[in-house]
Protein backbone atom coordinates (compact mmCIF):
# COMPACT_ATOMS: atom_id res chain seq x y z
CA UNK A 1 0.00 0.00 0.00
CA UNK A 2 1.30 3.41 -0.92
CA UNK A 3 1.37 5.53 2.25
CA UNK A 4 1.25 9.14 1.10
CA UNK A 5 0.95 12.00 3.56
CA UNK A 6 -2.44 13.53 4.33
CA UNK A 7 -1.39 16.68 2.54
CA UNK A 8 -0.64 14.69 -0.63
CA UNK A 9 -4.05 13.02 -0.46
CA UNK A 10 -5.92 16.23 0.29
CA UNK A 11 -7.96 17.13 3.34
CA UNK A 12 -11.02 14.86 3.64
CA UNK A 13 -12.86 17.22 6.01
CA UNK A 14 -15.19 18.71 3.40
CA UNK A 15 -16.14 15.30 2.00
CA UNK A 16 -16.81 13.93 5.47
CA UNK A 17 -19.03 16.86 6.39
CA UNK A 18 -20.89 16.67 3.06
CA UNK A 19 -21.47 12.95 3.55
CA UNK A 20 -22.78 13.40 7.07
CA UNK A 21 -24.92 16.34 5.91
CA UNK A 22 -26.91 14.06 3.59
CA UNK A 23 -27.11 11.27 6.16
CA UNK A 24 -30.32 12.64 7.60
CA UNK A 25 -31.67 13.43 4.14
CA UNK A 26 -31.76 9.64 3.67
CA UNK A 27 -33.73 9.25 6.91
CA UNK A 28 -36.12 12.03 5.91
CA UNK A 29 -36.68 10.44 2.50
CA UNK A 30 -37.74 7.20 4.18
CA UNK A 31 -39.90 8.95 6.78
CA UNK A 32 -41.71 11.01 4.14
CA UNK A 33 -42.69 7.89 2.17
CA UNK A 34 -43.22 5.36 4.96
CA UNK A 35 -46.76 4.03 5.22
CA UNK A 36 -48.10 5.21 8.60
CA UNK A 37 -49.42 1.70 9.28
CA UNK A 38 -45.83 0.42 9.37
CA UNK A 39 -44.77 2.88 12.09
CA UNK A 40 -45.81 0.70 15.07
CA UNK A 41 -46.73 -2.49 13.26
CA UNK A 42 -46.12 -5.72 15.15
CA UNK A 43 -42.89 -7.35 14.13
CA UNK A 44 -42.85 -10.60 12.16
CA UNK A 45 -41.90 -13.76 14.04
CA UNK A 46 -42.86 -15.28 17.35
CA UNK A 47 -44.80 -13.07 19.78
CA UNK A 48 -42.81 -11.83 22.75
CA UNK A 49 -39.41 -12.21 21.09
CA UNK A 50 -38.74 -8.51 21.32
CA UNK A 51 -37.17 -6.41 18.63
CA UNK A 52 -37.71 -2.81 17.76
CA UNK A 53 -40.59 -1.42 15.76
CA UNK A 54 -39.79 1.08 13.02
CA UNK A 55 -40.81 3.89 15.37
CA UNK A 56 -38.43 2.55 18.03
CA UNK A 57 -35.55 2.38 15.55
CA UNK A 58 -36.03 5.98 14.45
CA UNK A 59 -36.30 7.05 18.11
CA UNK A 60 -33.09 5.11 18.81
CA UNK A 61 -31.26 7.04 16.06
CA UNK A 62 -32.33 10.35 17.59
CA UNK A 63 -31.60 9.23 21.15
CA UNK A 64 -28.10 8.04 20.22
CA UNK A 65 -27.41 11.41 18.65
CA UNK A 66 -28.63 13.13 21.82
CA UNK A 67 -26.25 10.98 23.92
CA UNK A 68 -23.34 11.71 21.55
CA UNK A 69 -24.06 15.43 21.79
CA UNK A 70 -24.27 15.34 25.61
CA UNK A 71 -21.06 13.35 25.97
CA UNK A 72 -18.95 15.04 23.30
CA UNK A 73 -20.31 18.52 22.69
CA UNK A 74 -21.83 19.83 25.92
CA UNK A 75 -21.43 23.35 24.50
CA UNK A 76 -24.26 22.57 22.05
CA UNK A 77 -27.80 22.61 23.39
CA UNK A 78 -29.31 19.21 22.80
CA UNK A 79 -33.01 18.35 22.48
CA UNK A 80 -34.91 15.89 24.65
CA UNK A 81 -34.91 12.20 23.78
CA UNK A 82 -37.89 10.65 22.00
CA UNK A 83 -40.19 8.09 23.60
CA UNK A 84 -40.05 5.14 21.18
CA UNK A 85 -43.56 4.05 22.18
CA UNK A 86 -45.27 7.42 21.79
CA UNK A 87 -43.49 9.51 19.16
CA UNK A 88 -45.18 10.14 15.84
CA UNK A 89 -43.59 10.10 12.40
CA UNK A 90 -43.78 13.90 12.37
CA UNK A 91 -42.13 14.21 15.80
CA UNK A 92 -39.36 11.80 14.81
CA UNK A 93 -38.78 13.68 11.56
CA UNK A 94 -38.50 17.05 13.32
CA UNK A 95 -36.30 15.65 16.11
CA UNK A 96 -33.96 13.95 13.64
CA UNK A 97 -33.63 17.15 11.59
CA UNK A 98 -32.60 19.03 14.73
CA UNK A 99 -30.08 16.45 15.94
CA UNK A 100 -28.67 16.12 12.42
CA UNK A 101 -27.87 19.87 12.45
CA UNK A 102 -26.33 19.61 15.91
CA UNK A 103 -24.28 16.51 15.07
CA UNK A 104 -22.97 18.26 11.97
CA UNK A 105 -21.95 21.20 14.19
CA UNK A 106 -20.29 18.74 16.60
CA UNK A 107 -18.43 17.06 13.75
CA UNK A 108 -17.33 20.46 12.44
CA UNK A 109 -16.07 21.26 15.94
CA UNK A 110 -14.12 17.96 15.89
CA UNK A 111 -12.10 18.69 12.76
CA UNK A 112 -8.39 18.61 13.51
CA UNK A 113 -6.63 21.87 12.83
CA UNK A 114 -9.82 23.89 12.91
CA UNK A 115 -9.55 27.33 14.50
CA UNK A 116 -12.32 26.62 17.01
CA UNK A 117 -11.85 22.91 17.68
CA UNK A 118 -13.95 22.15 20.75
CA UNK A 119 -14.48 18.41 20.36
CA UNK A 120 -11.31 16.38 20.79
CA UNK A 121 -12.67 12.99 21.86
CA UNK A 122 -15.59 10.83 20.82
CA UNK A 123 -17.38 8.85 23.49
CA UNK A 124 -19.96 6.53 21.97
CA UNK A 125 -21.42 5.48 25.32
CA UNK A 126 -20.41 5.29 28.97
CA UNK A 127 -19.33 1.66 28.74
CA UNK A 128 -17.18 2.15 25.61
CA UNK A 129 -13.67 3.62 25.54
CA UNK A 130 -13.41 7.15 24.15
CA UNK A 131 -11.66 7.71 20.83
CA UNK A 132 -9.76 10.68 19.52
CA UNK A 133 -12.13 12.80 17.45
CA UNK A 134 -11.02 12.09 13.89
CA UNK A 135 -12.50 10.59 10.70
CA UNK A 136 -13.27 7.37 12.59
CA UNK A 137 -15.90 9.33 14.51
CA UNK A 138 -17.61 10.26 11.24
CA UNK A 139 -17.44 6.66 10.01
CA UNK A 140 -18.91 5.28 13.22
CA UNK A 141 -21.81 7.72 13.28
CA UNK A 142 -22.60 7.20 9.60
CA UNK A 143 -22.28 3.38 9.77
CA UNK A 144 -24.55 3.26 12.82
CA UNK A 145 -27.32 5.03 10.96
CA UNK A 146 -26.81 3.04 7.75
CA UNK A 147 -27.18 -0.18 9.73
CA UNK A 148 -30.48 0.97 11.21
CA UNK A 149 -31.77 2.32 7.88
CA UNK A 150 -31.24 -1.16 6.49
CA UNK A 151 -33.25 -2.61 9.37
CA UNK A 152 -36.05 -0.12 8.75
CA UNK A 153 -36.24 -0.88 5.04
CA UNK A 154 -36.17 -4.63 5.70
CA UNK A 155 -38.89 -4.38 8.37
CA UNK A 156 -41.12 -2.25 6.15
CA UNK A 157 -40.78 -4.88 3.43
CA UNK A 158 -41.44 -7.79 5.82
CA UNK A 159 -44.48 -6.01 7.23
CA UNK A 160 -45.92 -5.59 3.73
CA UNK A 161 -45.17 -1.87 3.43
CA UNK A 162 -42.24 -1.91 1.00
CA UNK A 163 -41.13 1.56 -0.01
CA UNK A 164 -41.19 2.41 -3.73
CA UNK A 165 -38.05 1.55 -5.70
CA UNK A 166 -37.51 5.27 -6.35
CA UNK A 167 -37.15 5.79 -2.60
CA UNK A 168 -35.07 2.66 -2.06
CA UNK A 169 -32.73 3.85 -4.81
CA UNK A 170 -33.07 7.48 -3.72
CA UNK A 171 -31.04 6.93 -0.59
CA UNK A 172 -28.17 5.90 -2.87
CA UNK A 173 -28.44 8.90 -5.20
CA UNK A 174 -26.03 11.06 -3.25
CA UNK A 175 -25.61 13.58 -6.08
CA UNK A 176 -29.33 14.29 -5.97
CA UNK A 177 -29.34 14.44 -2.16
CA UNK A 178 -26.41 16.87 -2.16
CA UNK A 179 -28.12 19.01 -4.79
CA UNK A 180 -31.38 19.12 -2.79
CA UNK A 181 -29.41 20.10 0.32
CA UNK A 182 -27.55 22.83 -1.58
CA UNK A 183 -24.20 21.13 -1.03
CA UNK A 184 -21.55 20.96 -3.71
CA UNK A 185 -20.44 17.42 -4.46
CA UNK A 186 -17.10 16.80 -2.77
CA UNK A 187 -14.22 16.49 -5.19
Amino acid sequence: MNRRSNAARGDPSGALLATYAINDAMNQLILSHLDARAWRAKLPGKPGRGGRTISAIFAHLHNCRVRWLKRNAPHLKHPAPLDPHRCTIEQASAALKKTAELCLAMLTDALPGGPNRRVTTFSRDSWMPAWTANPTMFAYMFAHECHHRGQILMLAHQLGFRLPNTIMGGIWNWDKLWKRAGIARPK
